[in-house]
């Protein structure tokens, strides 16, 4: 679905990207990681036509800077900073349905699905939303129309536990009829959301592997996590995964979305020493 053939870009005679040469199929879900620099996002815009470079580009075998109008209609993107549009939230659904002659009310009813009160926001400026209600914007755009081409930076990193599950679940239901293109500065991060990595270094590919695909994105694990003693800076950290305590602080029980084992081990190694036991089924 998606090729890159011997691509390059220089800007400045600094050469970002360097001979890439890329293949991926519906179905996959690739990793796009690297550090700062890397080239990720040079190679995401070229994907997506907003460079001139040196190679071929396709999607769909269209070449996306020719074809623009007919590429961008196929992709949901959702950057990771959110972009500084003042338009009223209303506005902008209409503007992202009509660039791939959707219905609208399917983003909308995406975007009650993640928690947002449409009748609240439709009328706010976009750029005054919360982090969260911006991303969740974002991602009811990008999920709530016939998108095969997913290109998402880090996601879910600002969901809360029951819009990340939605979240999750909506990509399940696309898992085989789209391409994901997860891009990260940490593969722990994104690691259970693809069966693909795609490591970049200084514009070349040092890295493409397959990776075990063994957890469904829709699976719910349930975890106890006990600590040696009581400690107030875990306890905040918990809530912020609704895991509750019954016995003052030491056991805590919760619930986790599959896909985010491995973000939520991150933040119990921050407390390393503490943690007297971890228990997920």
């Amino acid at each position: 679905m998606i090729s890159f053939a011997n691509v390059s870009k220089t800007f400045k005679r600094h050469k970002v990207l360097d001979g890439i040469t890329l293949s991926i199929e519906t179905g996959e879900r690739v990793a796009l990681v690297g550090s700062n620099g890397a080239g990720k996002t040079t190679l995401i815009r070229c994907l997506l036509g907003e460079y001139l470079h040196e190679g071929e580009v396709t999607v769909g075998g269209l070449d996306p800077k020719a074809n623009r109008k007919a590429v961008l209609a196929r992709v949901g993107f959702v950057p990771q900073i959110p972009p500084p549009l003042k338009m009223p939230v209303g506005e902008l659904v209409n503007f992202a349905a009509a660039v791939c002659d959707s219905d609208p009310e399917r983003i909308i009813a995406m975007m009650r699905s993640l928690g947002l009160d449409w009748d609240m926001v439709r009328s706010r400026p976009f750029v005054k939303l919360s982090g969260g209600m911006k991303q969740k914007t974002l991602i009811a755009v990008a999920l709530g129309r016939d998108a095969d081409l997913l290109i998402m930076d880090e996601p879910a990193a600002n969901l809360d536990p029951e819009a990340r599950h939605i979240f999750f679940q909506q990509l399940h239901d696309r898992k085989d009829r789209a391409v994901m293109l997860i891009t990260s500065h940490r593969l722990d991060e994104v690691a259970s959301l693809v069966n693909r990595v795609v490591e970049m270094d200084q514009g070349k590919v040092a890295l493409d592997d397959r990776v075990a695909d063994d957890v469904e994105m829709t699976a719910k694990l349930d975890c106890t996590v006990r600590l040696t003693r009581p400690e107030p800076a875990f306890a905040k950290a918990m809530a912020d995964w609704r895991f509750v305590s019954e016995d003052g602080g030491v056991s805590w029980n919760g619930a986790l979305n599959g896909p985010d084992r491995l973000r939520f081990l991150g933040v119990l190694a921050r407390y390393a020493g503490l943690v007297a036991g971890i228990e997920m089924k």
